[in-house]
């Protein structure tokens, strides 16, 4: 995926980048924009990737809790 060039990205992007993901349904497109654009650095599109990654496996781990916890409740009803 590297072209050969690597582009670092500075502590001021980096503030600019979580300063954005503070907002609501902005940070959700943002992060796919940054996983999958072609002009952002390698090392952001890992970071956005994983990122998305991390808030799928949450997502998943909350239905599931919700399941079991929402079954049990009919079990004591």
């Amino acid at each position: 995926m590297s072209n050969g060039t690597y582009t670092s990205v500075s502590v001021g992007n980096w503030i600019v980048t979580y300063i954005l993901l503070c907002i609501p349904i902005v940070n959700i497109v943002l992060l796919f924009v940054w996983a999958f654009g072609s002009n952002t650095p390698e090392s952001k599109a890992n970071w956005a990737k994983a990122m998305l990654l991390l808030m799928l496996i949450g997502i998943a781990f909350y239905v599931v809790l919700f399941v079991v916890l929402g079954g049990a409740a009919l079990f004591v009803a």
